[in-house]
């Protein structure tokens, strides 16, 4: 693991010291690193665009390079409520927005898995909910921000670039709060459940949710312990995800397999796959479903929704969820 974990109780930090007119990020006082990497010299690959026709697109940029992961604890703040007073804080500094995406008009899993995240624990990654930005000051200076957030926390990456032989600008995050934000309460869409961390967005009819959330975790599905066979059903999950695909050709979605975290990456990944292929498999034969509209992808245990140090999470932590891929 090339991150290096840092005291939580560490709050500011400069990357390179004594650098003059150094750029100053400001998170939510709940704000704590949880990791640092600087190297040089190195190289990052920057997202530029949207992930399109089979690949992402990047620039990579050579220099001096940092990287940091940031947890926000607590519950309240969306991923654009975290992103935009970054990127408001940027542009006063100076720095242009190149480029910058939400979850699937960066292109979803294949974004999430073509960009170069650091590990969790450090950074979390929601597949249904993050932001991505691109910032640059002149030919020197270069920023890539991701945001995510889980049923508890938000997290926060940020990569900076500057040219082989000078500093990069240093960041110093402080303890300000952002501007109070009150939560808007969401209702419950019938049969598709909602996690925790969306308790936060608007109330949508039961067919929109996929559309405005951008995914829905299926939790009413049941497996026999160790297997990936689908029980009998029938599902009301997935009778409402059925019609909303059959509405429309055009729509077309992932089915994400998680486990919890007993056991090896490896055959957990295949086991959550297995088990989205199950789900793919009665959605096409029982629900009429066009293959075309689906495909099914595993996880494993890399993305939790909450703790696997409790029973409780551990369940919680096993699902399957339909993620959005487009719309049209």
């Amino acid at each position: 693991m090339r991150a290096l974990l840092l005291p939580l109780a560490l709050v500011s930090l400069a990357l390179w010291s004594g650098a003059a007119g150094a750029l100053q990020l400001t998170l939510p006082t709940s704000a704590r690193m949880t990791s640092q990497e600087v190297s040089a010299p190195d190289s990052y690959a920057f997202p530029s665009a949207p992930f399109a026709d089979g690949a992402l697109p990047k620039d990579t940029v050579e220099g001096s390079i940092s990287r940091q992961a940031w947890r926000i604890g607590g519950q309240g703040l969306t991923t654009l409520q975290l992103l935009a007073p970054l990127r408001k804080q940027l542009e006063e500094a100076g720095y242009t927005i190149a480029f910058q995406c939400n979850t699937a008009e960066c292109g979803g899993f294949d974004f999430r898995f073509g960009a170069d995240i650091l590990d969790a624990p450090m950074m979390r990654v929601s597949l249904a909910d993050f932001r991505y930005l691109d910032a640059r000051k002149g030919t020197v200076e270069r920023i890539g921000l991701l945001v995510s957030r889980t049923s508890n926390a938000g997290y926060v990456q940020i990569v900076q670039a500057a040219p082989l032989g000078q500093p990069a600008p240093t960041i110093q995050v402080g303890r300000t709060p952002t501007e109070a934000i009150t939560p808007v309460p969401f209702e419950k869409p019938k049969g598709i459940a909602v996690p925790p961390e969306l308790a936060v967005d608007s109330g949508l009819t039961p067919g929109g949710e996929l559309v405005a959330l951008g995914h829905v975790v299926l939790s009413d599905l049941t497996f026999e312990t160790g297997s990936a066979d689908l029980g009998p059903g029938p599902y009301d999950s997935l009778t409402e995800l059925a019609a909303f695909l059959i509405e429309d050709p055009a729509r077309r979605i992932a089915l994400v397999g998680h486990t919890d975290a007993v056991g090896a990456l490896t055959g957990n990944v295949a086991l959550s796959k297995r088990r989205a292929t199950s789900v793919l498999e009665r959605l096409a034969t029982t629900h009429g479903v066009p293959r075309n509209q689906l495909q099914a992808e595993g996880m494993g245990w890399l993305s939790p929704i909450t703790t696997n140090l409790t029973p409780e999470g551990r369940e919680e932590n096993r699902r399957v969820e339909a993620v959005l891929l487009n719309t049209e």
